[in-house]
């Protein structure tokens, strides 16, 4: 079986996928990834095939991206998912997503949730494809977010352009199968899951150029160890990581701090000796390690704090972040931390109190446990093999409450 996946070129859309690459090759399956040419080298230097395909960005420059599309749109109205992911990028990636179709022939095409390419040209070609990553809200009555950050994507014109008929309910998200690798209580139960939707466990994956600890790490002084990340796209927010170490420099835990690669801790200052300012660690390695996260609440990142029981300070930056820290929220494992009220003082009393206040720390050990109780990457190799066979829909016979147990 060859297996096709469509993803969009950053760290937080790749790792995700390379854990269940890995799987499928161990069954003996082929696996190549389709992504910008920028972000192909990554893609390869995981031992992985690339093909060059869509319009050439990085995620973590997206800045660029979006000011072409705003350029385009000459208003003030803009939403990232709709404007850019589905209305701008989409369109630009199908053609040469087409062409490697014809010529690589893939059995099945496995797209991230927010690369909307790969469904588009595998429906054009009669190929069954799959979802595989965080469950969007892409069906009824699920729309939310702040103005302007959350806008329904359309795209009939783009099927119409290449011979399929309009798909106003975007049932082709959704349509054969979605691999959802999270808990199932982490949804907001408002939804309505569609039954193609299955949930499986992630061992997660984030070392795709060899990283590894700091020499400094794990020796530490016998005190509590926070973590703060901003992620690999919005992590240049101004003030952000400011507030964070001025607020938290004077107290006793230590604070490890991750300031993205492409940026340089020493612009921070010196630091005393319970602060530590690194460009990037390995969450797989440094979480083990810790006691409470700081996070802006990236899929990606809450997946692995969850993973690991950890408790978190959510500081939602912008997409579907705000809607993800609702979530751990809800699930008693995050304090909040709103925009306005991102000072020192309030991320200082937010930290302090998930560190003293045991209910966070025991609400996500149950996420945790829950996530440890669903079957794993393996589990989703035979849901493809499945839907190669069989090119129908997969559904899911169980419940989401009974597979929440």
């Amino acid at each position: 079986m060859r297996i096709l996946f469509t993803i969009l070129p950053g760290a937080g859309t790749f790792h995700p996928h390379v854990p269940l690459a890995l799987a499928l090759k161990r069954a003996g399956h082929e696996v190549a990834f389709a992504v910008a040419r920028s972000y192909c080298p990554t893609v390869e230097a995981a031992g992985f095939t690339c093909f060059p395909a869509g319009y050439d960005w990085l995620m973590s420059e997206r800045e660029h991206v979006v000011a072409v599309v705003r350029k385009q749109l000459g208003s003030a109205r803009f939403s990232p998912l709709e404007d850019m992911y589905a209305a701008f990028l989409a369109p630009r990636m199908v053609p040469e997503l087409l062409v490697l179709v014809d010529e690589w022939a893939p059995d099945v095409v496995v797209r991230d949730p927010m690369e909307f390419a790969g469904c588009i040209a595998a429906e054009a070609r009669g190929v069954p494809h799959a979802a595989c990553g965080p469950l969007f809200a892409f069906w009824a009555g699920a729309w939310h977010g702040r103005p302007n950050e959350i806008g329904k994507p359309v795209f009939d014109d783009v099927r119409v352009a290449h011979g399929l008929p309009p798909d106003p309910k975007l049932t082709m998200l959704h349509r054969y199968l979605h691999l959802a690798f999270l808990p199932p209580s982490f949804p907001d139960p408002r939804l309505e899951i569609p039954s193609t939707v299955h949930f499986l466990r992630s061992p997660g994956f984030n070392q795709s150029e060899g990283e590894s600890l700091p020499d400094w790490v794990p020796p530490l002084a016998k005190l509590p160890v926070v973590h703060a990340s901003l992620g690999t796209v919005f992590h240049r927010t101004p003030g952000v990581y400011d507030a964070i170490i001025e607020g938290l420099k004077d107290q006793r835990i230590n604070l490890i701090v991750t300031v993205g690669k492409d940026q340089d801790p020493a612009r921070y200052g010196v630091q005393p000796p319970n602060v530590r300012l690194e460009r990037y660690i390995p969450h797989s390695l440094l979480l083990p390690l810790c006691d409470a996260v700081i996070t802006h609440c990236g899929f990606s990142s809450v997946m692995a704090c969850l993973e690991q029981g950890l408790p978190m300070v959510a500081m939602p930056l912008a997409g579907d972040q705000p809607a993800n820290a609702g979530r751990c929220v809800a699930l008693g494992a995050a304090r909040l931390v709103v925009p306005d009220e991102r000072t020192p003082r309030s991320i200082r009393e937010a930290v302090l109190e998930v560190l003293g206040t045991p209910v966070y720390r025991t609400s996500a050990r149950r996420v945790q446990c829950e996530m440890e109780s669903l079957p794993g990457p393996e589990h989703a190799v035979g849901l493809l093999e499945q839907l190669a066979s069989a090119r129908a829909p997969v559904a899911n016979t169980q419940t989401r409450a009974a597979s929440a147990g």
